[in-house]
């Protein structure tokens, strides 16, 4: 109910549920009350199928009690919990609060399964056969959504088994990104680049770099028009893993090869997001995930423990 942007939201809900609650006593007390005319043998003069009469009986005790017993349990209800317009409730319980009690539960029973990996340095946990499988496991809750189950990504999530980092590939670079996550902002850079030839040039030119299939006379145009990209990217185009710009030289395109590609880019900008998950995992499962996803791309670099 907090969403709600105005407090006469919050009473029509809440009247809403105590108008249908008293209709249903209402509804209860005129069934017991009101008379039915009826024949000398206590019929209603209803008749189905020849012979099947309707009776004047009254509605059975224990169903009457049943209906009653309904409607105190759900006026105890609303006294207790959320259910009225803003009311939170006598037990201030909440969904929210109830799920970060069941994650502080859970985290503090596994914990001790965690703990012999605090101290140890990601290069030791990555060759340690259970802290793989705990942090493959976390992988695969957490990360395979958009990584992929193999950690290859697709177009617009990085391949996180290449040596191709947009931050940095260290076991703390990592752990970082992890933890907070990451926003990624390239701006529509086609003004400063200039006309659409001149995007279509850098283009060119940025193909180059790693040695793509180009035009090599528009590539050449393009160099000088590289300057307005050079900022972030670098004047050899190497990029900048202090603010992870993309190295442009590499041969590996996160978001589509190709002129066309490489034009949207420019025109368009690109905003992509990595959420944090500082709020989601704690510190000893961040360390196990983060050795995991740095062995993936140092496969020769993990100790293996015996």
């Amino acid at each position: 109910m907090s969403d709600f942007t105005s407090n006469f939201w919050s009473v029509y809900v809440a009247g809403i549920s105590l108008v249908g609650i008293m209709a249903c006593l209402l509804l209860l007390w005129f069934s017991g009350k009101a008379k039915v005319m009826t024949a000398n043998d206590n019929t209603t003069g209803h008749v189905w199928d020849g012979d099947l009469r309707e009776m004047n009986n009254p509605l059975p005790r224990w169903w009457v009690w049943l209906f009653v017993i309904t409607v105190v349990f759900a006026l105890i209800y609303l006294a207790l919990y959320p259910g009225l317009g803003n009311y939170a409730g006598k037990l201030g319980w909440s969904q929210i609060g109830q799920y970060e009690a069941e994650v502080a539960k859970g985290n503090k029973e596994v914990e001790p399964l965690y703990a012999k990996f605090n101290g140890m340095k990601p290069e030791d946990v990555a060759g340690d056969a259970q802290a793989m499988a705990i942090g493959e496991r976390l992988f695969m809750n957490n990360c395979s959504q958009c990584h992929g189950s193999d950690a290859r990504g697709s177009k617009g999530f990085p391949n996180l088994t290449d040596a191709d980092w947009l931050h940095g590939g260290s076991p703390d670079k990592i752990k970082e990104s992890i933890t907070k996550g990451r926003i990624g902002n390239m701006p529509p850079m086609a003004a400063a680049v200039g006309t659409p030839d001149d995007v279509r040039n850098v283009a060119q030119y940025v193909l180059s770099l790693s040695g793509s299939p180009h035009d090599s006379v528009r590539a050449a145009l393009g160099k000088a028009k590289f300057v307005a990209c050079a900022a972030c990217h670098g004047a050899d185009g190497k990029g900048n893993q202090t603010i992870g710009s993309a190295n442009l030289t590499d041969d590996i395109w996160l978001h589509g090869w190709g002129e066309n590609a490489i034009v949207a880019m420019i025109n368009n900008g690109k905003v992509n997001q990595m959420p944090a998950q500082e709020s989601k995992l704690t510190e000893s499962q961040i360390h196990v995930l983060a050795s995991y996803v740095w062995s993936l791309s140092n496969k020769a670099g993990a100790t293996a423990l015996k």
